[in-house]
């Protein structure tokens, strides 16, 4: 392995430069009406088109779900939690970050600052719909990272709490000095190029158990399958920030993640998880892998999720020990917590 890295820092040095590309936010057309949801688009703050879709529960839901996919990936990501949810008596509205899905600019990083305002704006749409609601904002993998960092931000999401799915937290702190070199070389040098992984790195990692979902996901012809180097720098300076900043929000939080997972290592995960607060909850599930809600053992993790929305103080229906490193966990209402003493 080591010997290989020279030989790629060469190639990057013999490439010829391409700059790297982020989006930017558009002036809103003209007649903007401001945001707002449509059948399968939600129009966000600049009248940028996202894709939407939405498992509406049968009468007026007790809680919503705003649901952010993960790296190349899109709203289907939640297909099965959504439809598990609605039956229990909540919407989920899950729409495609930009760069991704059936919204613009697929391929091209957004930024950490335009996915942040989106969320921003479909969790104000979510909650003008429905403002009885428990609002919680589930934030999957690449999702989680722009949550956890959305959330820790002076202007966060107007949201009752947060749920963390296996969150994006591999930042550069926690990589390989020859990843981080290669990453920063390639982006800087050969940013339009895309990247995606040799047959024998993907053949040995199983992002989840459920070989039927696995499959669905391969013929899905709005899923991504490779990145630009200058989007794989952008993720991982995202996941960098929010490894930095799991815990620095103000509402419940439930961070989950699974034994097996192949993609967010257990040491970038662990130190995550350790930043949360006291008040907050976390669930260590021995079966999972990468995708939880897309998992053989999913019910269980949606099950969790759900009692988590009714009330953040009740056990966990799994059972499921904490993770390893995480602040034991002590009620809100003790004089310890910090968002209890409202700081």
């Amino acid at each position: 392995m080591m010997r290989l890295i020279p030989a790629l820092l060469l190639l990057l040095t013999l490439t010829a430069c391409a700059p790297m590309l982020r989006q930017q936010a558009s002036l809103p057309p003209v007649g903007f009406v401001g945001p707002h949801f449509e059948a399968d688009r939600v129009v966000s703050f600049d009248g940028a088109r996202l894709g939407l879709q939405t498992w509406a529960a049968a009468e007026e839901p007790w809680a919503v779900v705003v649901a952010v996919h993960g790296m190349n990936d899109y709203a289907n990501a939640f297909h099965i939690a959504g439809r598990r949810w609605a039956e229990a008596g909540v919407t989920t509205y899950a729409y495609d970050q930009r760069g991704f899905g059936r919204s613009p600019l697929r391929g091209v990083w957004a930024g950490e600052a335009l996915l942040a305002e989106d969320l921003r704006t479909v969790v104000a749409l979510a909650r003008a719909r429905h403002p009885n609601a428990v609002l919680a904002v589930v934030g999957e993998s690449m999702g989680g990272s722009v949550a956890a960092t959305a959330f820790a931000s002076e202007n966060p999401p107007a949201a009752d709490r947060l749920v963390l799915l296996s969150p994006g937290v591999w930042g550069f702190k926690t990589q390989p000095l020859p990843y981080r070199t290669a990453l920063f070389l390639a982006a800087n040098l050969t940013a339009s190029k895309v990247y995606t992984p040799p047959r024998f790195v993907t053949d040995r990692i199983y992002p989840t158990d459920n070989i039927e979902e696995l499959r669905a996901m391969g013929r899905d012809r709005l899923m991504i399958w490779g990145a630009r180097s200058d989007t794989l720098y952008g993720l991982v300076k995202l996941m960098s920030r929010a490894a930095s900043q799991v815990g620095e929000d103000e509402v419940p939080t439930l961070y989950l993640y699974g034994a097996r997972d192949d993609i967010i290592p257990k040491k970038a995960a662990f130190a995550a998880a350790k930043r949360l607060q006291p008040a907050d909850r976390t669930a260590y599930y021995a079966a999972g892998h990468h995708l939880l809600t897309r998992d053989r053992q999913g019910p269980v993790v949606m099950a969790d999720v759900l009692a988590f929305l009714r009330d953040p103080e009740a056990p966990l229906p799994s059972a499921a020990p904490p993770i390893p490193g995480a602040p034991k966990h002590v009620p809100a209402s003790s004089s310890d917590s910090r968002r209890s003493a409202g700081l």
